[in-house]
């Protein structure tokens, strides 16, 4: 059975544990449509890896119609939702209850430009691709929440397969201001890895690398802390700020000029 056949059968067993549910188990009543529009001013690496920073202002969106949330990344806990265990795109939770969260979600992941950095130039591109997410967390304490996810490229477009496991803190909350902290480690299987990371024997003389190809493994270890306040009723500020480390195969890449790096974030945003 290939990966993504697994990952296929994994969701739609999570999704028949969900429909096999007694009535104890029903999923709360869907509130109204809730939405939020902000924008975020972000300081990071060009890539994983890459010595050279950029500085970028982007939107920050998401939606709730019913049980479906649309959102960019890091709107949907922003927008009330608790962990964004989902991350970008469309999904919905199969469970969602006072310890557990279950959920499934979709997005489009826009691969790499080789020509977009000067260390990734003569590699093959990594094609755009739609990737599909399951995803879970317990709750510990009401402030201690432990998560994972599986992460896999569905359209076989050499995206690969992600998995991770993290673990979230609240730090401080009162009817206007919360902060929050949280630890992540990230793991790869090899066609993710080469992807981002490698060097095909193709592609060597082209790009000026080492060829390079990259085994399943650890990719990345992540530490970081955020906030949001709210300013009135619907208009609020948000923040944070993390450092990552790569690891394993990924650490051991030619392309990669600093295995440490760090990013920043401070936003504003309106909700309903």
């Amino acid at each position: 059975m290939s990966t993504r056949h697994a990952f296929a059968a994994c969701i739609a067993a999570a999704v028949g544990t969900v429909q096999a549910s007694g009535p104890g188990d029903e999923p709360p009543q869907e509130s109204p449509v809730r939405y939020l529009l902000g924008v975020a001013l972000r300081n990071a690496p060009e890539y994983d890896g890459a010595q050279a920073r950029e500085t970028r202002l982007r939107p920050v969106w998401a939606a709730k119609i019913g049980r479906v949330r649309i959102t960019t990344s890091g709107g949907s806990a922003l927008l009330g939702f608790g962990r964004d265990g989902a991350g970008a795109g469309a999904s919905t939770q199969l469970i969602d209850n006072a310890k557990w969260r279950l959920g499934v979600s979709a997005r489009i992941d826009s691969g790499r430009d080789s020509k977009d950095a000067s260390t990734t130039q003569g590699l093959p591109d990594v094609r755009r691709t739609l990737r599909a997410k399951l995803y879970a967390s317990y709750s510990l304490t009401p402030d201690w929440t432990v998560g994972m996810s599986l992460s896999q490229d569905v359209l076989g477009r050499h995206g690969g397969l992600t998995a991770g496991l993290d673990t979230g803190y609240r730090l401080y909350r009162s009817e206007s201001t919360e902060w929050t902290a949280g630890v992540g480690l990230t793991a790869a299987n090899a066609t993710n890895l080469r992807s981002y990371f490698g060097v095909p024997a193709s592609a060597a003389a082209a790009s000026g690398k080492p060829v390079y190809e990259p085994g399943a493994g650890l990719r990345d270890v992540s530490a970081g802390v955020g906030f949001k306040h709210a300013m009135t009723r619907h208009w609020f500020v948000f923040g944070g700020a993390g450092a990552s480390r790569l690891m394993g195969p990924a650490a051991d890449s030619p392309l990669v000029q600093k295995r440490g790096s760090a990013s920043a974030q401070v936003g504003v945003a309106w909700r309903n």
